[in-house]
């Protein structure tokens, strides 16, 4: 597992400038509404989570990776899937998934996701040799949360407010728990709101380290969606929470806040899916 976390440009701070990874495009649906998120579809100008120039089937994305592979453009070791919407409330990621297990064993496979299914899918993503997964937890706390978080859905019922909020932190942590247990290794993606996290966002490193999720990535807030008017936190604040919640758990500090359609070395040469940028 230690080789595999040293190869990964998005675990490891030497890797990050190194090897590639490519992001398909194939989970257009989401269960979480959240305040600091907006997705897009044909968009090839806005670099950022949540956008993409077009959702493909699985019979493109296997396709095009083929092709990215052939090209040869950069050394490519991660094939990820993180949207646009929530990759495993989309049936489409795991047809990709099992089709790069037996077809493409010799790359890494990564799935972002806000955690509300993974307790539920980790057998699934277990056999399917899920080797890396990244899950965004940015509140442990229902008081915090309700203000981050519009709604979660969950078979159909929606939860709001303060109770969709404990509700979402009950999952994620099951979550967390059932990757660490099953072998996966996990990176905790937090997105640093002023006003809102900042303090708390030590919370979340403290319990990260206890479950034993190896990484954790402090993002900051992109003003959109909801939150377009709320201000980006400073190169300052975003330095001193990472370096604080350092002392619990190792700190990635080199994340683009990739599109769902990434692909190349996300510290060099990097674009879009199937584009002629590189």
């Amino acid at each position: 597992m230690c080789n595999i976390i040293n190869q990964h440009p998005c675990f490891n701070d030497a890797a990050h400038f190194r090897w590639g990874r490519v992001h398909l495009p194939v989970a257009p649906k989401c269960n979480l509404r959240c305040n600091y998120c907006s997705r897009g579809i044909n968009n090839s100008t806005e670099n950022r989570p949540g956008i993409c120039k077009k959702v493909l089937s699985t019979k493109e994305a296997i396709e095009l990776l083929q092709n990215t592979l052939r090209e040869k453009l950069f050394p490519i070791k991660v094939v990820a899937i993180a949207g646009p919407g929530e990759p495993l409330f989309n049936h489409e990621t795991f047809e990709v998934m099992k089709i790069l297990k037996e077809d493409f064993p010799h790359l890494i496979r990564c799935i972002a996701t806000n955690g509300i299914l993974l307790a539920d899918k980790i057998e699934l993503l277990t056999s399917l040799d899920v080797n890396t997964i990244t899950v965004t937890i940015c509140a442990i706390d229902p008081k915090i949360g309700k203000w981050i978080y519009d709604y979660i859905s969950i078979d159909g019922k929606i939860y709001s407010g303060e109770e969709g909020a404990a509700v979402l932190i009950e999952k994620q942590i099951q979550g967390l728990k059932a990757a660490v247990t099953n072998g996966i290794s996990v990176k905790v993606n937090t997105v640093l709101i002023p006003e809102i996290n900042t303090d708390h966002i030590i919370d979340v490193a403290r319990l990260c380290k206890l479950i034993g999720v190896e990484i954790m990535n402090i993002m900051p807030l992109i003003p959109i969606g909801r939150f377009k008017n709320m201000r980006r936190p400073t190169k300052d604040e975003l330095t001193y929470i990472r370096d604080i919640c350092s002392s619990y758990i190792r700190q990635f500090r080199f994340c683009k806040q990739c599109r769902a359609d990434a692909c190349g070395i996300p510290g060099g040469k990097d674009g879009i899916l199937g584009s002629t940028c590189f």
